[in-house]
């Protein structure tokens, strides 16, 4: 069976923990962190759903343009006028990967960021080919630069244009 992607809600939210924990051990997130993300902005989170149980999750929400949430912050609310949409996390267990599931995510993405002019992502642990091949392109900003050493060395900051928006990329 080819794992789908549908709306999260707040019984998902333990799946999504043990899959960020599984994902993401290097990036950890509090409880009450993914649980805001999903009561701010339901729309922009969804999960994997395989054979038997969740093995994937994405959660999404309307951001300030070039100003990356820090990693396991409240986001205290969502901006009233939003310059990105902000991807800020695709997990997917190992057993998900390579079957496409993460490129069939990106028309849902491109769905919820509709009236912005882009999205935007920190990319890390080694996705920056990933999302390159999704349209997005690296965004050098020394303005950015402390923010993404607390993700890690190799963490960087990305853009898909929309609507024909290229600038800064």
């Amino acid at each position: 069976m080819r794992a789908g992607w549908r709306p999260m809600g707040c019984a998902d939210l333990p799946a999504v923990e043990r899959i960020a924990a599984a994902v993401h051990p290097g990036y950890p997130e509090d409880a009450a962190v993914l649980a805001e993300r999903l009561a701010l902005h339901p729309g922009g989170c969804w999960m994997l759903e395989g054979a038997e149980e969740p093995v994937g999750y994405a959660i999404s929400h309307p951001w300030h343009r070039r100003r990356p949430p820090a990693l396991n912050t409240p986001l205290g609310a969502l901006p009233d006028a939003p310059g990105t949409y902000y991807v800020h996390d695709v997990a997917l267990l190992p057993a998900a990967r390579g079957q496409g599931a993460a490129g069939r995510l990106m028309p849902l993405l491109l769905a919820a960021a509709r009236g912005l002019p882009e999205l935007s992502l920190v990319a890390v642990g080694g996705s920056v080919p990933f999302w390159e091949r999704q349209g997005f392109r690296v965004v050098d900003d020394p303005v950015l630069a402390d923010k993404l050493r607390s993700y890690d060395a190799e963490a960087r900051f990305m853009r898909r244009a929309l609507r024909g928006d290229t600038a800064d990329l």
